[in-house]
C-alpha cells in the first residue's frame, strides 16, 4: 500500500512539473565561414545557440579525417552545425551573425587560411531556410564594396570533427577567436 501511494505521488509531481509547459523543438543551421575553431566560439556566445559541433560537409568523401580535407582533396568545408532555440533566435539572426563574422566577399579564404576547404557557405535544409538565406545575403550585401561570394547550397551529411577540435578555444580557456569577430 505504502508502494502504491509513493507511486501515485510521484506520477502526481511529475504531471505537475509537465503542466503547461510545452517544449520547444530545437532547430539546427549549417554554416561554413573559414576556420571552424572561431566560427564555433563566436557562435557560441549567442543567446539561443543551444549546441555546437564543428565538423565537415560539402564533399565527395564519406567520413572524412581532417587531415584529408587539409589534402584539398574531399571537397568538404570546415563547418558549424548549430543546434538553436528558435524561441530565442531566428533563423535569420543567425544568418544575419553569419554575415558579421567574417568577410563573405573572399573566394576560399578567411585571415591566413587558404583553399576550398576555408570557404564561405550556407548550407540549407529547407526551402524556408533557403529564402530566408538568399534575402539576408541580399541584404547583406549592400554593407560589401565586393561581391559576396558566399555559396547557398542544399545540405547534405554533415560529419562532426575530431574530438580535439570540438570546442577548441573554449577548452584551451582562450578567448581568442582567429579571424573571426562581428562586423558592423
Amino acid at each position: 500500500m505504502k508502494t502504491r501511494w509513493i507511486t501515485m505521488a510521484l506520477a502526481a509531481v511529475a504531471v505537475a512539473a509537465g503542466a503547461g509547459t510545452k517544449e520547444t523543438k530545437m532547430e539546427k543551421a549549417v554554416f561554413a565561414a573559414g576556420c571552424f575553431w572561431g566560427v564555433e566560439a563566436v557562435f557560441q556566445e549567442l543567446d539561443g545557440v543551444v549546441d555546437t559541433t564543428v565538423g565537415y560537409t560539402g564533399g565527395k568523401t564519406d567520413d572524412p579525417t581532417y587531415k584529408e580535407i587539409c589534402s584539398k582533396e574531399t571537397g568538404h568545408a570546415e563547418a558549424i552545425e548549430i543546434v538553436y532555440d528558435p524561441s530565442r533566435v531566428s533563423y535569420d539572426e543567425l544568418l544575419a551573425y553569419f554575415w558579421r563574422l567574417h568577410d563573405p566577399t573572399t573566394m576560399n579564404r578567411q585571415g591566413p587560411d587558404k583553399g576550398t576547404q576555408y570557404r564561405s557557405a550556407v548550407f540549407y535544409y529547407t526551402p524556408e531556410q533557403k529564402a530566408a538565406a538568399e534575402k539576408i545575403k541580399a541584404e547583406s550585401q549592400k554593407k560589401w564594396n565586393k561581391p559576396i561570394v558566399t555559396e547557398i547550397t542544399a545540405g547534405g551529411k554533415f560529419y562532426p570533427a575530431e574530438a580535439y577540435h570540438q570546442d577548441y578555444f573554449k577548452n584551451r580557456g582562450s578567448h581568442h577567436t582567429g579571424c573571426h569577430y562581428l562586423r558592423d
